[in-house]
């Protein structure tokens, strides 16, 4: 038997169970099971060394990406510049940290039709705000707006944006213009209020990196107007794929995960 699971508190609401176990039918491993653990970063070190051979990959949630990237045997440069990883592998060297987080925002934004990004605001600074600034440089940011309630806490995404060369300014919340064409957000549901008296426009194109509920107050606010919203429900879909590859070396079986997404969904 080969084991998986998601880690995280709370994980009752994650997907992640219904993608990587359409995976595992899709490419006929049926010995691979998916978990939802529900633990917090203080029990990762514990968690780990009390594992067996027959554990093979986790995919990583919020607490608990900070926590993966210090108990990892091995962290891949893209984890560690974030010091975030939403993946840990089990290797022939211990346990690896990855982070597909970067590739799942980046797709998300090309579906949503961004191509080559000019300037862009980023609302938010916790790992998934560092996760977003790479993927904005990847896309060509010239500039990025990063907006926070509290500029003192925005030293992790400032020092991604440096360390890639991409010019920055930091924002208080109540000031923000919003004047880039593209928005990131990475502000949790509770705290979306705050964003909604915002001066948005239709010209807007902004990802909304939640996906549970849906639509969000923010994505609400934002059609209102006229723009353009992108849920987090692809940035989840993408990640999970390059996690399915990472974890059992196979490639990703990309229409039966989205059929089984949808279902899931629908179900809902």
């Amino acid at each position: 038997m080969r084991r998986a699971a998601v880690l995280g508190r709370p994980v009752a609401h994650s997907l992640s169970p219904v993608l990587h176990r359409a995976a595992y039918a899709a490419l006929g491993l049926t010995d691979w099971t998916y978990d939802a653990l529900d633990i917090g970063p203080e029990d990762l070190p514990v968690l780990l060394a009390g594992l067996g051979e027959e554990w093979r990959g986790f995919s990583v949630t919020m607490p608990c990406k900070q926590a993966a990237v210090d108990v990892a045997d091995v962290v891949e440069p893209l984890p560690r510049l974030l010091h975030a990883a939403n993946t840990l592998v089990r290797t022939d060297a211990g346990w690896r940290a990855e982070n597909t987080d970067v590739g799942g925002i980046g797709m998300a934004l090309q579906l949503a039709g961004v191509q080559d990004v000019g300037t862009a605001t980023l609302i938010g600074a916790g790992g998934t705000a560092a996760a977003a600034a790479v993927a904005l440089s990847s896309l060509g940011a010239e500039h990025v707006d990063v907006v926070v309630r509290n500029p003192s806490r925005a030293g992790d995404v400032t020092r991604v944006l440096d360390v890639l060369g991409v010019p920055f300014t930091v924002t208080p919340l109540p000031e923000a213009a919003l004047e880039a064409p593209l928005v990131v957000s990475t502000v949790p549901i509770g705290a979306q209020q705050d964003l909604l008296h915002l001066p948005w426009r239709g010209e807007h194109t902004v990802l909304d990196v939640l996906y549970a509920p849906w639509p969000t107050p923010l994505a609400e606010r934002v059609t209102a107007v006229g723009g353009t919203v992108a849920s987090g429900l692809d940035v989840l879909f993408w990640q999970a794929t390059a996690q399915v590859e990472l974890m059992t070396g196979l490639p990703a079986p990309i229409a039966a995960m989205r059929s089984a997404l949808d279902a899931a969904l629908d179900a809902r």
